[in-house]
């Protein structure tokens, strides 16, 4: 399963996302863009700095911008802020209903978990289900704030974005298990 993470300049938020994924899901395959993505940027030095902290190369990161073909080729789409979530719709129509913001798609994990609406036996399936079933599911859940975007600001907001992203994927990781 391919979980595509995605930010606006894909320099900051997106690119920990790809890189800490298999950190917290190695059996899954990650990648990343941004809906305004700096093309071939590398990553943000304080979002570079949170990873080496933590043991995470990324010195062969590359940003891109996101494109109809990489988010339809795609199977989860995992974004930071809600406006993200709708320019998906715009770029990838048929992707929208795989989109969603990192925190929403933890809860509906945890929630699917609980209520008995996760089937499958491979993390893979209990994804998929967690998908299949969000439109049913969404207004049970609800709505989080966006994960903010730390460009430019100290790295204290880098630092609350990792922490959100972690716990995000924390608490996808545990609910699929």
């Amino acid at each position: 399963m391919k979980v595509l993470f995605i930010c606006t300049g894909n320099i900051c938020r997106s690119p920990m996302g790809e890189l800490l994924l298999p950190q917290f899901m190695p059996d899954l395959e990650s990648d990343s863009a941004g809906t305004r993505g700096l093309v071939s940027h590398e990553i943000a030095p304080n979002s570079k700095r949170l990873l080496d902290q933590h043991g995470i190369d990324s010195s062969s990161f590359r940003a891109k911008r996101v494109t109809p073909q990489i988010a339809q080729g795609s199977d989860l789409i995992l974004c930071f802020e809600h406006e993200q979530r709708k320019e998906i719709a715009v770029i990838a129509p048929t992707a929208a209903r795989k989109t969603f913001l990192i925190n929403d798609f933890a809860n509906m994990c945890v929630y699917c978990k609980e209520q008995g609406y996760m089937g499958g036996n491979t993390r893979q399936e209990k994804l998929e289900s967690v998908i299949d079933n969000a439109s049913m599911i969404r207004p049970m859940i609800p709505d989080t704030n966006n994960v903010e975007d730390p460009i430019g600001k100290d790295f204290a907001v880098y630092q609350a974005a990792y922490n959100e992203i972690c716990k995000a994927l924390q608490t996808i990781a545990s609910a699929t298990a």
